[in-house]
């Protein structure tokens, strides 16, 4: 994973990991990697990866099992509302990267159909 100089990397890689739960990559149940298992991999300190499930725990998002792991919670409301936030982050910065390009509103919308037919 490359990561950016915008943002922290332990939200980077929380973002990572809900995305891959929005994906269907991991499900509800599944057992994350071990701490130290991801930070080897992402080559990041494992006290970085180790607040990155802290902070998923603090959202409901992962359930910590002292001595056994971290697991994927079961709950789908809350994934789909979590679904929803990062479209709408995405259209956000897609609106704002049209903007500071000097695209209009029409203009953009038209790319995006025509992008959207092109991938269908």
């Amino acid at each position: 994973m490359d990561f950016n100089d915008h943002q922290p990397i332990y939200i980077q890689i929380m973002d990572l990991i809900k995305f891959r739960i929005i994906r269907g990559e991991l499900k509800p149940g599944d057992k994350l990697p071990a701490v130290r298992e991801i930070a080897g991999d992402l080559k990041v300190n494992p006290n970085t990866v180790q607040r990155s499930y802290s902070d998923l725990e603090r959202e409901g998002i992962l359930l910590s099992q002292r001595g056994v792991g971290s697991f994927v919670v079961d709950n789908k409301e809350m994934f789909d509302r979590l679904r929803e936030e990062m479209a709408k982050d995405i259209v956000q910065s897609f609106v704002e990267d049209m903007n500071n390009l000097g695209f209009p509103r029409d203009k953009s919308i038209t790319l995006i159909k025509e992008s959207w037919v092109n991938n269908d």
